[in-house]
């Protein structure tokens, strides 16, 4: 799914003023893996003897077949249009709204039907978000026939619809919650609303966190222990926790069955306090030698150990401040020229909701390099702790990486050349050419250098 019912998982990361989820998570995404050799039980007969291929021929860059270079090609120029397209129609829905009197029109039935500003909220809002993710459907499920046109998905029509329910009936929930008291606080405190908001929002954050892989994740995908058929792998992977001086309790590890849906790999560490946790996808295991898996799963520790989670609440918390902040300043200009044209009567009208929310997504898109050159940076880092740390684990650290790199690349129909200002504005991953060329060339061990993590 995209950005309409995300849309509103922007507002909640804006507005969080009540807990919820980023739609789009399962958290910091990995590298993924493909065979090399031998190891426990994880490889199929396939993987292994294409792992053994592998051997021979060191992964020194990133290379795709013909057949798979001309589909990425096609992809990656469509892409390239979808965004363009998407980012439009995401400005023109609330333009709409605005522009035909809609939120005007919501405002007058929401304040005939309920006396007071808390009901009036369980009218408006839910009107509002839920024509926004209508209209945005149509886009949503063109995205999602590419993916299945190009191998990427094999989630059924039903199935994919039941999650946009989902996805919608957690957006109305929160998102009434989150505006209504967001309109409040704006309503009793003009000028200093914005401070107010955001020190209410903060705790939430937190609990955003913590909850959705407890509650929101299992909505989405199904879960198991680790342990249940992978206990071999889970003792292969304490030899890479031990490696790196932390203990993961079993019951943190677990697998998620995104093949049900998906037909790439990919792993992630979610979760804060007690629901930390590392998800393995079963696409991994299945289609994975085991040095590639270590690999894997040392790149999402190093998330856990580099408390990346921890780093993403503060900077969401930031973000927030300032994204509200911003939205206190422009809110008088856009007033001043529009209010009349929109009939919206101050910032703490009910029909000033779309107006809001067209700020927060010009603010989304002006910021989202700043917010892909952070997740970079901590991908990266995680890079270079999934080498240290299955140094002298793996045979071969460096190609068990790249390899994987290699491997995730293929399946997911990577380009192997996006250009410099796609990367800088959307890739919130290295890309695929950088991360295979870097894995092969990090050798500190060789050269006499401290490594920068593991000692």
């Amino acid at each position: 799914m995209r950005k309409v019912p995300r849309f509103a998982l922007v507002l909640l990361y804006c507005f969080l003023l009540t807990g919820a989820l980023a739609a789009q998570s399962p958290g910091t995404p990995a590298a993924q893996s493909q065979p090399t050799s031998s190891a426990p039980t994880m490889a199929s007969p396939a993987a292994a003897a294409q792992m053994t291929a592998a051997a021979s021929a060191p992964t020194t860059e990133y290379k795709l077949p013909p057949d798979k270079l001309a589909k990425s090609t096609a992809l990656y120029e469509l892409r390239g249009k979808l965004r363009i397209i998407d980012t439009v129609w995401g400005f023109a829905i609330l333009l709409i709204i605005l522009y035909m009197g809609v939120a005007a029109k919501y405002r007058g039935w929401a304040e005939n039907m309920a006396g007071n500003g808390i009901a009036q909220a369980f009218v408006f809002v839910p009107l509002t978000l839920l024509t926004i993710t209508i209209l945005g459907w149509p886009l949503d499920a063109y995205q999602q026939s590419v993916s299945r046109q190009y191998g990427l998905s094999v989630q059924g029509w039903s199935s994919w619809f039941g999650d946009a329910l989902i996805v919608t009936a957690i957006v109305m929930v929160v998102g009434t919650m989150a505006i209504g008291v967001l309109i409040w606080r704006i309503r009793r405190s003009p000028r200093y609303w914005w401070l107010q908001a955001w020190l209410i929002s903060v705790p939430f954050v937190v609990l955003l966190f913590v909850l959705e892989p407890l509650i929101i994740d299992p909505l989405f995908n199904k879960f198991e222990p680790l342990t249940k058929d992978n206990l071999p792998l889970v003792q292969e992977l304490e030899k890479v926790t031990a490696r790196g001086g932390l203990t993961i309790p079993r019951d943190r590890m677990f697998l998620m069955k995104a093949s049900e849906k998906v037909t790439t790999l990919n792993a992630y560490v979610t979760g804060f306090g007690p629901s930390k946790r590392v998800v393995v996808w079963d696409n991994t295991i299945q289609k994975a030698g085991t040095p590639e898996t270590l690999f894997v799963f040392g790149h999402e520790m190093g998330h856990y150990v580099l408390d990346h989670v921890v780093y993403g609440m503060v900077l969401t918390s930031l973000g927030l401040l300032l994204g509200l902040y911003v939205l206190y300043r422009l809110s008088g200009w856009f007033l001043a020229r529009f209010g009349q044209r929109w009939q919206i009567r101050e910032l703490g009208d009910w029909a000033a909701v779309p107006m809001i929310l067209l700020i927060f997504s010009i603010l989304s898109f002006i910021s989202t390099p700043v917010a892909s050159t952070i997740s970079r940076q901590f991908e990266h880092n995680a890079d270079v702790y999934g080498l240290e740390v299955t140094h002298g684990i793996n045979a071969n650290s460096q190609e068990a990486g790249a390899h994987a790199f290699q491997t995730l690349g293929e399946l997911s129909l990577s380009y192997p050349y996006p250009g410099k200002l796609v990367v800088f504005w959307y890739y919130d991953h290295p890309a695929i050419p950088d991360r295979v060329r870097f894995a092969h060339e990090y050798d500190p061990w060789s050269k006499g250098e401290q490594p920068k993590y593991v000692k």
